[in-house]
C-alpha cells in the first residue's frame, strides 16, 4: 500500500460500524467500539532487516501523519509506553491496552463530527513477531 492508500483506508473506517464481537476483519481486527488496520506488515530474522523495515514504516507512519496532521491539526506523538506501564496498575480500555503492548508511540487525532479516534503507530515491540504498521479507529477515548 501507499499513503494515499493508508489515508483512504482510515477515512473509510471513520465511517465504517463497529461489529458486536472482537474478532478478524478484512483489514485486521475489529471489535466493540474499534478497528484495527495492518497497513503494512513484514517478517524477517534479520536483525538488520528488521531494523530497517521498522525505520522505513517509521517514515510512512510520519508521512500518514503529515497528511493528517494537515486536516485535523499537528498533535504531539503520543506516548504509549506511559500507557503500557499503567496496565499493569489499572484497567485500561480496549483496544488502548493492546497498542501500548506492541507499539511505543502513536499519532493521535479526535476526529470532529465523528465520535471517534484514529491513532497510527509502528508496532515493533515483540522482536519475534512481524513489524506492523497499524492504524487504529476508536470511539474509546485514549486513556
Amino acid at each position: 500500500m501507499n499513503i494515499a492508500q493508508h489515508i483512504a483506508l482510515i477515512d473509510e473506517l471513520c465511517y465504517r460500524p463497529f461489529p458486536a464481537e472482537h474478532g478478524p476483519s478484512d483489514v485486521g481486527v475489529s471489535g466493540p467500539g474499534h478497528h484495527i488496520a495492518v497497513l503494512e506488515a513484514a517478517t524477517d530474522d534479520d536483525p538488520a532487516v528488521r531494523a530497517v523495515t521498522i525505520d522505513q514504516y517509521e517514515k510512512d507512519r510520519d508521512a500518514v501523519h503529515e497528511v493528517l496532521a494537515s486536516r485535523w491539526g499537528d498533535t504531539p506523538p503520543y506516548n504509549l509506553h506511559t500507557v503500557l506501564l499503567r496496565t499493569e496498575r489499572e484497567e485500561i480500555p480496549r483496544p488502548w491496552a493492546e497498542l501500548s503492548a506492541c507499539a511505543g508511540i502513536a499519532h493521535l487525532w479526535e476526529v470532529e463530527g465523528t465520535g471517534r479516534w484514529v491513532a497510527v503507530a509502528v508496532a515493533d515491540r515483540d522482536a519475534s513477531r512481524e513489524v506492523q504498521l497499524l492504524a487504529l479507529v476508536t470511539e474509546t477515548d485514549p486513556p
